[in-house]
């Protein structure tokens, strides 16, 4: 076990060095900081103090080395458009992208695992052909469209929700939540809803498939013949080993419910992390674009390893093999 987390470990750290290669990049090939910082009227002296005291002057290598330094102290220089530390703007936009996806990513988890149950239980039943009809809405239409159409419905013709910002928020230290107003709670509904549709739909659509495959398959077979009651046939035996395959891709979708709630937070003006990325792009903020690609790529890293240990957890048949191939 532990030699399987080492080597994770050690291939997440190679990821993350790529990205950071990446993400590097963008400074040398992305237009140049020093003219977006002073701007074209700038004097050559001025150029080359500020290229001095950036440290732009130093070979190729020893920039990335300084980069990949303060990446991991989480430091990402001055944002070329609101001069402020770029970890500070972070800090201040994390919490609403954070709390978006926790809510979306739960709505979608939890929705997904019992639609899909129910319309594997339930084949032939109204309600689970009405669910699958819905599921292929969810899964066809772009978020940006759904946020619209939400829009639409119920902040402008039933007037019950907002149809922008976070609502009022409370600050916790430098944590600012939603969660404890109402107006903040009311707030977060349409983006919560826009941002897990499409990872409920296609997590429901897999429970749905894996849970008929496993309940065709032997053993499901033999545990009825023991005489298990349906709960435990289902819950005990179908459903555990249905979620080894729905965990990748339940874990890709979380990943991505942070990494693509750009479009979300634009289409609300949730003021998060993607609606900050947006603004970065459209002034070529160099440093604000490069914290938000290393960020987004260690999230994704940290659930793939999650979802690869989990895998212990929930299949005792890969601890069965790892346990045989070292005798």
């Amino acid at each position: 076990m532990l030699a399987f987390v080492l080597r994770r470990l050690f291939q997440a750290a190679l990821v993350m060095l790529a990205v950071a290669f990446v993400a590097f990049s963008l400074f040398n090939y992305v237009g140049d900081p020093v003219n977006l910082m002073l701007g074209q009227d700038a004097t050559p002296e001025q150029k080359k103090e500020l290229r001095e005291s950036l440290g732009l002057d130093q070979p190729d290598y020893v920039q990335f080395a300084v980069f990949v330094k303060n990446a991991v102290k989480g430091e990402f220089g001055l944002s070329l458009k609101q001069g402020r530390l770029v970890s500070t703007l972070i800090k201040e936009r994390l919490p609403a992208t954070l709390e978006l996806a926790l809510v979306a990513g739960g709505l979608a988890l939890i929705g997904g695992l019992l639609m899909g149950v129910y319309t594997a239980l339930r084949r032939d039943s109204w309600l689970s052909q009405f669910l699958l009809t819905v599921s292929l809405i969810g899964v066809s239409l772009p978020n940006f469209l759904i946020g619209i159409l939400l829009i639409l419905v119920f902040a402008v013709t039933l007037q019950w929700l907002p149809s922008y910002g976070r609502g009022d928020v409370t600050a916790i230290g430098w944590w600012t939540t939603g969660f404890l107003t109402t107006g903040g709670l009311r707030a977060l509904v349409l983006p919560a809803v826009t941002l897990s549709l499409f990872p409920m739909t296609l997590i429901m659509r897999l429970v749905r498939s894996e849970m008929l495959e496993v309940l065709r398959t032997d053993y499901i077979k033999f545990a009825r013949a023991r005489g298990l009651t349906n709960r435990a046939v289902h819950f005990g035996h179908a459903l555990k080993n249905t979620l080894v395959p729905v965990m990748t891709i339940t874990g890709l979708q979380l990943g991505s419910i942070i990494a693509f709630a750009i479009v979300t937070e634009t289409v609300f003006q949730w003021p998060g992390m993607g609606f900050l990325f947006i603004q970065s792009v459209q002034f070529a903020d160099i440093p604000v674009m490069a914290a938000y690609l290393v960020l987004i790529s260690f999230v994704f890293v940290s659930i793939n390893l999650i979802v690869d240990l989990l895998y212990y957890v929930v299949d005792p048949r890969l601890r069965f093999e790892r346990a045989a191939g070292a005798h």
